[in-house]
C-alpha cells in the first residue's frame, strides 16, 4: 500500500481549477500508483456530489498530451549519411534512435537506430505495394531491406525483422509500427514510389518482366539472384556466331535453343506448359545443351538460372511461377529417388498450376501459375511405362542415344558463359509489336494443323507446333542461314496416340507381367498362384489384378471400362469379371483376350464372337 495522503480539495478545487488534476499527474512515471490514486480523487469528488471528474481527467490528459506534442510537431529526420530528410512529427530521429513520448509525458522507444522507409514499391504484377526500409546499427554502415506492407502494420509480425539485425521485440514493437506509418503518410511526396515486380515473364498491360523501365526486384529474397541473372554480358556478335555453327551441326542443339525462345510464346498462343527432356549417357553434352539453351536469357552458370532436381516438390511449384513464362531450366533427373513423387511432379509442373496450400496466416496462399517451357535433363527418360497420360502428352523426349550433341562442349560453355542474354530480350521486343506477335500466333496455328494430320496426339502437335514457330522465327531474326527445323525433324521425338494412352500401355503391361511371371500362371502345388493363361486368354485372380494395377499407377476401374468397350475383355454380363476354375476352386478372374498373330507374327484384331470359352 502506498502511503501518500491526498490532499483535501473543495468543489471550487475540481470545478474551477486544476489543482486535482495537477497533482495527481505528478505521478505519472508510475501509471499503476497513478491510477490509484485516481480512484482515491473520484471517490473524494464523488464525496463532494461532483460526478464528472472522471471525464475531466480524461480530457486534462488528452490537453498535455496535445502540448507535448505539439513542441516536437515539426520534427525532421537527423541521421548521418542519411538519403534525404523526413517529416517525423512527433517523432525524434537521430542517430540515438527514435523516440517519443505517450500522453503522460513518458518517452517512448520505436528504436535504438536510424531506420527510416527510402522507396515505396507497387508490385505491377498484384497491385500490393512494399516499403523500402534503410536502417545503421551504431557503428555500422546503412542496410536496406524490402518488407510488405501487412508486415510493417501489425505489432506480432513487425518483430521478425529483428532477423535482419532491426532492433525490434514484443515491447518497441508497437511504438515502431507507429513510427514507420506516421513517416510514411506524412512524407508521401518524399518518399519516392517505383514499380517493382516479384517474377519473371508477361504481365498484363505492362510488358514482360524484367524488360519493364525502372522495374525493381520486391520478390522473395532467394529468388533475388534469380532474377539478377536474367541480363545482358558479353557482346551479342560472338554468341551469334557461336549459335550459327551449333545449329548447324547439330539437331538437337538447334531443338533445345527453339525449345528457349518457345517458352514466351506459351502463353500467347494460349497453350499448355510442355517439357523437353534430353537423356542420354554422360558424354552426350546434355548439360552443355542445357547452358547453350539458357544463354538466349539468362547467365547459364549452373546456379545462376540453372537449377537441378534437387528440391521438393513447392520448390518445383515456385520455381515454376517466378519463371512464370520464361524456361524453366533443371539438369540431373537421376537426382530424383522415388519414382512415383517425381511423377507427381512432373504431372504438376506440365499442368501449369500448383496446388492449394494453407497460408501460416490462415486461409489460402495464393495458387501459382506459370505458362511455359521445361527444359530438362538426365541419364534416363522422363516417363516410363505408368506415367499418366496427361504428362507424356506433354513431354517431348530427345534419346540422345551414342551421339555427341556438340563437337566441342568445352568452346560452347566458355563463349556462353561470357556472352549471354542479348537475343532473348530482341525477341520479347519483337513479340510487343501486335503485328509481329500475329504474325507468330498466325504461324504456330498452321504447324500445329500441319502437325495434327500425323499420327501424334493434340498436346504433343501444340507443343512442337510452338517450337517450330520460333524455330523460324528466330531465324528470320537472327540467324538468316535457311537452317530451320522441318517437322519430321521433331515428329521422331513425338510420342504415337498409342504410346501416350495409360490404358493400351497397361494393356501391353499385363502381357509382359505374365511372361515375366510365367510359373506364376500354371497350376502347380508347389508355388503361388496368379492365375492362370490359355492360347486365347489370361485369367488374373481379381484381388491380384488390383494389386498390380495399383502398384504400376494405373486406374484398374478404367482399364477395365476401356477394355470392354474395345472388346478385349471378356465378362460375365453386367459385370468386368468372370468365374474360372483354378486348381479346382471356383475363383473370380479378369479375362483379357489375347491379340491374335498372324503367320508372320503380327497382331491382329480378335473377333471376340468365334472365341471359345469354358
Amino acid at each position: 500500500m502506498n502511503d501518500i495522503v491526498v490532499p483535501e480539495y473543495t468543489l471550487e478545487d475540481f470545478t474551477q481549477s486544476t489543482a486535482p488534476f495537477d497533482w495527481l499527474y505528478q505521478f505519472k512515471d508510475d501509471e499503476f500508483l497513478m491510477g490509484q490514486l485516481c480512484e482515491q480523487v473520484r471517490i473524494k469528488a464523488g464525496d463532494l456530489k461532483f460526478r464528472g471528474f472522471m471525464k475531466l481527467w480524461k480530457a486534462y490528459l488528452k490537453s498535455r498530451n496535445a502540448a507535448n506534442r505539439l513542441v516536437i510537431a515539426n520534427n525532421v529526420s537527423d541521421f548521418s549519411e542519411q538519403k534525404f530528410e523526413l517529416f517525423t512529427g512527433e517523432w525524434q530521429a537521430d542517430d540515438s534512435g527514435i523516440t517519443s513520448y505517450d500522453r503522460y509525458g513518458n518517452e517512448i522507444i520505436a528504436c535504438n537506430h536510424p531506420i527510416m522507409p527510402i522507396q515505396r514499391l507497387v508490385n505491377i504484377d498484384t497491385d500490393t505495394e512494399k516499403l523500402v526500409l534503410a536502417y545503421r546499427k551504431r557503428g555500422g554502415y546503412w542496410r536496406s531491406i524490402t518488407v510488405d506492407k501487412k508486415t510493417l502494420a501489425s505489432a506480432n509480425s513487425i518483430v521478425s525483422l529483428s532477423e535482419y539485425g532491426i532492433a525490434v521485440n514484443s515491447e518497441n514493437a508497437k511504438y515502431l509500427v507507429r513510427y514507420l506509418t506516421d513517416v510514411e503518410s506524412v512524407n508521401v511526396e518524399n518518399i519516392e514510389e517505383i514499380n517493382s515486380v516479384g517474377r519473371l515473364g508477361w504481365i498484363e498491360e505492362h510488358g514482360f518482366s524484367p524488360y519493364v523501365d525502372g522495374l525493381l526486384f520486391d520478390g522473395e529474397i532467394s529468388f533475388k539472384h534469380y532474377f539478377e541473372s536474367v541480363q545482358e554480358k558479353g557482346k551479342f556478335e560472338k554468341w551469334l556466331n557461336l549459335v550459327k555453327k551449333v545449329r548447324s551441326e547439330s539437331k538437337i542443339a538447334r531443338i533445345m535453343m527453339a525449345a528457349s525462345f518457345a517458352s514466351v510464346l506459351v502463353k500467347p498462343t494460349n497453350s499448355l506448359p510442355f517439357f523437353v527432356h534430353t537423356w542420354g549417357g554422360t558424354e552426350a553434352g546434355k548439360t552443355v545443351g542445357l547452358m547453350f539453351a539458357t544463354s538466349v536469357w539468362a547467365n547459364p552458370q549452373m546456379g545462376a538460372y540453372i537449377h537441378t532436381f534437387n528440391s521438393t516438390q513447392v520448390g518445383q511449384e515456385v520455381s515454376a511461377t517466378f519463371v512464370n513464362s520464361l524456361p524453366l531450366v533443371l539438369d540431373e533427373l537421376q537426382i530424383i529417388g522415388d519414382r512415383k513423387d517425381f511423377d507427381k511432379l512432373i504431372y504438376t509442373l506440365s499442368e501449369g498450376i500448383g496446388r492449394t496450400r494453407g497460408a501460416r496466416t490462415g486461409g489460402l496462399q495464393k495458387v501459382g501459375t506459370w505458362q511455359n517451357c521445361i527444359i530438362t535433363s538426365g541419364e534416363q527418360p522422363i516417363t516410363n511405362g505408368s506415367s499418366m497420360s496427361g504428362a507424356i502428352n506433354r513431354i517431348i523426349e530427345i534419346d540422345c542415344k551414342s551421339e555427341k550433341i556438340f563437337k566441342d562442349p568445352i568452346h560452347v560453355v566458355d563463349v556462353v558463359k561470357k556472352n549471354y542474354g542479348f537475343a532473348g530480350k530482341q525477341f520479347v521486343e519483337y513479340l510487343q509489336n501486335p503485328i509481329n506477335m500475329q504474325v507468330a500466333i498466325a504461324l504456330q496455328k498452321k504447324l500445329y494443323k500441319e502437325l495434327s494430320n500425323g499420327e501424334t496426339t493434340e498436346k504433343q502437335a501444340i507443343a512442337a507446333s510452338v517450337i517450330l514457330a520460333a524455330d523460324r522465327l528466330t531465324e528470320d531474326l537472327f540467324f538468316k542461314d535457311g537452317i530451320v527445323l522441318s517437322i519430321n525433324d521433331i515428329s521422331e521425338y513425338l510420342a504415337k496416340k498409342s504410346q501416350v494412352s495409360a490404358h493400351e500401355r497397361a494393356y501391353e503391361f499385363l502381357f509382359d507381367y505374365v511372361a515375366m511371371n510365367h510359373n506364376k500362371f500354371v497350376p502347380s502345388d508347389f508355388s503361388e498362384i496368379y492365375g492362370c493363361a490359355d492360347e486365347y486368354h489370361i485369367y488374373i485372380i481379381k484381388s491380384h489384378f488390383d494389386k498390380i494395377m495399383r502398384d504400376e499407377g494405373y486406374n484398374s476401374a478404367a482399364f477395365l471400362s476401356w477394355a470392354k468397350e474395345n472388346c478385349l475383355l471378356e465378362h460375365k454380363p453386367g459385370r468386368n469379371t468372370m468365374n474360372k476354375k483354378i486348381m479346382g476352386e471356383n475363383t473370380n478372374c479378369v479375362c483379357i483376350i489375347k491379340p491374335a498373330q498372324n503367320e508372320n507374327n503380327e497382331i491382329e484384331q480378335v473377333d471376340t464372337g468365334d472365341l471359345p470359352f469354358d
